[in-house]
């Protein structure tokens, strides 16, 4: 249980890379976390296990962000658990990569669902549940500024998730709730290391003046500033956390 002070988040896509990061960050924060998976209950049980042995509090949620009704649950399980929720991140992403010739219907369309389609459902959620004075923190990626031959449908998904952000910074301000959001560079995780060579993860983490892949933990504590007290002034910003790439 959490005590009357304790705030409450929900992030998204949190058992594995970046948002389980992201949901251990904020835990140690003090803050209990509503651990959101798609199809890994193993990794989000391992998740909501390594808070709770460091002291925090966190419960695993199911949910398709990709569905009506699967953000509505999260913030329902919120609101079972702890009273209601305070911040969403919304973590959760695919990515498949091809030039625009190449992709098909299923990988744009499950892309423009999870992507943006969820991040949509999120916010929309959290305009009618989040209690005032909360945050809300959204996912991009720094690719939406390269322009990057085969990240057509990805990166557009993201610059949408961009123009969402800006637009409900404006519309929520009078009610304190903040909205953010985050682009990363490459990170070191599944999602991107996936389907490519040593030699191309090695050019790409040799594009940013640091010569370095991101960490999950670089992109938690990015996540934790936004979702903290500290940043009550910053809203309606992309935060481009990608080490110098652009």
């Amino acid at each position: 249980m959490t005590t009357p002070a304790q705030r409450v988040a929900i992030v998204t896509g949190a058992s594995k890379g970046i948002g389980a990061a992201i949901a251990k960050r904020l835990a140690s924060d003090g803050i209990a976390v509503v651990v959101n998976y798609a199809s890994n209950r193993k990794s989000a049980d391992e998740v909501v296990a390594a808070i709770e042995t460091a002291g925090g509090t966190a419960i695993a949620v199911q949910a398709d962000i990709a569905s009506a009704g699967g953000v509505a649950a999260l913030f329902d399980a919120a609101e079972t658990a702890f009273g209601g929720a305070d911040i969403l991140v919304n973590n959760a992403g695919v990515m498949t990569l091809g030039a625009l010739s190449d992709v098909d219907d299923a990988a744009f369309e499950a892309q423009v669902a999870i992507n943006l389609g969820g991040a949509f459902r999120g916010m929309r959620e959290a305009t009618r549940r989040l209690r005032d004075g909360g945050r809300i923190v959204n996912f991009s990626s720094s690719v939406v500024g390269l322009y990057q031959p085969g990240y057509g449908i990805y990166a557009a998904t993201k610059a949408a998730v961009e123009a969402m952000t800006h637009i409900l910074a404006k519309e929520l301000g009078p009610r304190r709730i903040t909205v953010n959001a985050v682009a990363p560079g490459p990170v070191e995780t599944e999602l991107f290391t996936k389907g490519k060579t040593d030699e191309q993860i090695r050019a790409i983490a040799g594009m940013n003046p640091m010569r370095r892949l991101g960490q999950p933990d670089d992109i938690a504590a990015v996540v934790a500033f936004l979702a903290g007290p500290d940043s009550g002034w910053v809203n309606g910003q992309v935060l481009r956390a990608n080490g110098g790439v652009i």
